[in-house]
């Protein structure tokens, strides 16, 4: 069994230690767990990465805030689990073909690179706010990472005649190279600075 039928995840290799406890890869024909593995009890670590990528896709845009002053919202899939499935499995087939390698690698990749080391936070003392720099939680890292990912893919193809699949191919692959066109690598590069600022 392999991951959409066509992708071993036995051969994916994560290079980043830290992250190792909290990124699951298991060769699911089916990535659709229905809500179980939350359901049971289980941390969200515990469920598929790819599937984490699936269901950030499912979200309705960023919210309050605003990406290049726009309000992004996702391609009418909000909630809709087999329109984000489809655009993964598309996504993944034009990694393999545009680069030759494992698409669940690549992707795995891109996360690593995509993830902030550090990150800013207001402490108050005495009545006055300071920003002060702290080290970010591995689960929050990856976190960020794919919803870099995913709300780059919004930005891509909100009022453009890209599609969903390409998008997220194009970004995966970007941020996997370090490049500094992809939005995931600009914003940890954008969150680090100001963290290094604030020491």
């Amino acid at each position: 069994m392999k991951v959409f039928g066509k992708w071993d995840a036995n051969d994916v290799k994560i290079k980043d230690a830290g992250l190792i406890p909290y990124v699951t890869l298991e060769n699911k024909l089916s990535m659709h767990t229905f809500g179980t593995a939350i359901s049971n009890g289980k941390p969200k670590e515990r469920i598929n990465i790819v599937e984490r990528l699936i269901n950030k896709l499912m979200r309705s845009g960023q919210g309050k805030k605003k990406l290049g002053g726009k309000f992004y919202r996702g391609r009418l899939n909000c909630g809709k689990k087999l329109i984000a499935l489809k655009a993964v499995d598309e996504a993944f087939e034009i990694i393999n073909k545009k680069t030759g390698k494992n698409p669940i690698q690549v992707f795995i990749d891109a996360l690593e690179h995509s993830t902030p080391n550090e990150d800013v936070t207001r402490i108050t003392k005495g009545g006055v706010a300071s920003a002060e720099s702290v080290d970010v939680a591995p689960i929050k890292k990856l976190d960020e990472a794919i919803k870099n990912i995913v709300l780059a893919v919004f930005a891509n193809t909100f009022n453009k005649k890209i599609t969903f699949g390409d998008a997220l191919a194009d970004e995966i692959i970007l941020a996997a190279s370090k490049d500094q066109k992809s939005y995931s690598i600009k914003r940890k590069d954008e969150l680090e600075r100001i963290a290094k600022s604030s020491r």
